[in-house]
């Protein structure tokens, strides 16, 4: 793989994806047939409606779920025929993963909760540099109960990035915070996205969101329905919601 379109690198493609859960005598369709790109660098928002297959996508495109059929490529990597193995090293060295709720461990402080990652991870960043990247740097001794939840899901970035993945996949990063508090965690993931180059996919249904994006892909009923690329993106700051 490792395609090029107008000089950048292809970090994910995937061919006619399709899964399909069982659930007692029904069949649950939650992909028909996706084919898209991501490319190196690139911040990509993924919108729909709830059960549009956008969760399903990017939990596959992480390596915590697999495919039914089609194929997925990681640059030379094929996540679509690995192994549990292969995937959780896959998962440790390449993927960073944000969740609408922000899982940290109450009893550890800011820096403790991202030290975690770094102690496992080939490449960490300082944990209190991950935690300056995204605006905590007076924070780093704090608790999550001494913390707002802007202030957490900003720590839980910091958790995710801190291993210096080249993928960061948001999954309603900003579902659980009012617009103010959701436009500075934005600003955090934009800073990222420019800063280090991370390829970053954010899934939403809030559709403001999209025009942070160099590209955004709709879904409906398990299909891209349509991609659009932003020729002028604006800042969290510009944004209305």
């Amino acid at each position: 793989m490792g395609k090029q379109n107008d000089g950048r690198k292809t970090v994910f493609d995937v061919e006619n994806l399709t899964k399909t859960y069982h659930s007692g005598l029904v069949d649950i369709h939650a992909l028909r047939g996706v084919n898209a790109r991501l490319y190196e660098g690139e911040l990509s928002v993924v919108l729909g409606p709830s059960g549009s297959g956008k969760s399903t996508f990017l939990n596959i495109l992480g390596g915590l779920d697999t495919a039914t059929s089609g194929k997925v490529m990681f640059r030379e990597f094929d996540i679509s025929t690995a192994s549990d193995r292969q995937l959780t090293a896959y998962r440790r060295s390449n993927v960073g993963f944000v969740f609408q709720f922000y899982n940290l461990i109450p009893s550890l402080t800011a820096r403790e909760n991202v030290a975690l990652v770094t102690e496992i991870s080939d490449n960490p960043m300082d944990p209190g540099d991950a935690l300056d990247l995204v605006g905590l740097k007076d924070r780093m001794g704090h608790f999550p109960s001494q913390m707002s939840g802007g202030e957490q899901q900003r720590v839980a970035i910091a958790r995710a990035i801190a291993k210096n993945p080249g993928v960061l996949l948001c999954d309603e990063p900003t579902g659980a915070l009012d617009s103010k508090i959701g436009r500075i965690v934005l600003e955090a993931l934009m800073r990222i996205n420019n800063e280090l180059g991370t390829t970053t996919a954010i899934i939403t249904h809030n559709v403001v969101i999209h025009q942070l994006a160099h590209r955004t892909f709709y879904f409906a009923d398990g299909e891209i329905i349509r991609e659009r690329v932003n020729d002028k993106r604006l800042t969290p700051s510009e944004l209305e919601w």
